[in-house]
């Protein structure tokens, strides 16, 4: 383990990942008015959205109406949800330069998630990809259940990092590793990315963690040690897989950039800011707001 990166660069997921399984399903213009306070406090990768069945995941419903809306923002990017061809015209339609592509790890998540095998899920995702980078659109890669499934248990590294090559082959720019239940544990992160870095360059992985174990930030540290420096965040600890049973939200942002910068790791994003946009977006959902920062943080 070296010494820190200098910098790191968060994608906020809080509009997609964040709330597609929450019980409450915001509006279009509270989705925007969100992405808008995110923007403000600086991030510049936020998913907006996710071009999926309405009727499989009713909160992303309007997805291409909220792009279309959007206010584009110079150096920001929007990236999107696209899980198949019908997906991505619809992307297409509402202007997307930046979509996500994603594969499970275990069979049965596969089927459970994109109902298919993960042979025909990747075999899918070559032929998004293919129209993808035929059409200008920069394309990012997730894997979930990377330390384990909640249906087939702990999953073997060898088999990540041979599908994160596989995503990187198709084009992705970078691979998400994600925890989709919140299992893994500091050291199982590190040998993690330890095994998939022999297959994959480790400045092309990024690390996307749910706490649902009370594990998030210490296995963000675990990946800086060694040597990711782009994470996946969720705005106030929103979100969770409606697909793994259990799974609670992701790793809060506030959270993680308030670790990072006390560890001298710049992140670029006004912590005061971040903190009011969770609490804005919890009340808006009637709930307590998840982050333990968020709890604590005082304004003047």
């Amino acid at each position: 383990m070296g010494a820190l990166p200098a910098r790191v660069r968060i994608v906020e997921v809080g509009p997609r990942d964040g709330l597609q399984n929450e019980r409450v399903a915001l509006s279009i213009d509270d989705r925007l008015a969100l992405i808008a306070k995110l923007v403000d406090a600086g991030l510049v990768d936020i998913e907006a959205g996710a071009f999926v069945s309405p009727k499989r995941v009713p909160n992303m419903a309007g997805s291409g109406e909220l792009m279309k809306r959007l206010p584009r923002s110079s150096g920001v990017s929007y990236p999107c949800l696209v899980p198949n061809d019908t997906g991505l015209d619809a992307a297409l339609e509402a202007g997307c330069r930046d979509i996500a592509v994603f594969a499970a790890v275990s069979e049965t998540f596969s089927q459970r998630n994109t109902a298919c095998s993960i042979a025909e899920s990747m075999e899918r995702l070559r032929a998004v990809a293919r129209r993808a980078l035929d059409s200008n659109v920069r394309m990012r890669g997730y894997l979930s259940c990377v330390i384990g499934c909640p249906y087939e248990g702990p999953i073997a590294a060898g088999i990540v990092a041979d599908m994160a090559l596989q995503l990187i082959d198709m084009g992705c720019h970078e691979v998400s590793l994600g925890d989709t239940t919140g299992i893994g544990t500091p050291e199982q992160i590190r040998r993690l990315i330890d095994a998939v870095s022999v297959r994959v360059p480790v400045h092309r992985l990024a690390g996307h963690f749910h706490d649902t174990w009370g594990m998030g930030v210490a296995n963000v540290y675990a990946a800086l040690q060694s040597g990711v420096t782009v994470f996946d965040a969720s705005v106030g600890g929103l979100g969770g897989c409606p697909f793994a049973p259990g799974a609670s939200g992701n790793v809060a942002t506030e959270d993680v950039v308030y670790m990072l910068e006390g560890a001298g790791v710049v992140t670029g994003v006004d912590l005061g800011k971040l903190v009011g946009a969770a609490r804005w977006v919890s009340d808006r959902l009637d709930r307590q707001v998840a982050s333990r920062v968020a709890r604590a943080y005082r304004t003047e």
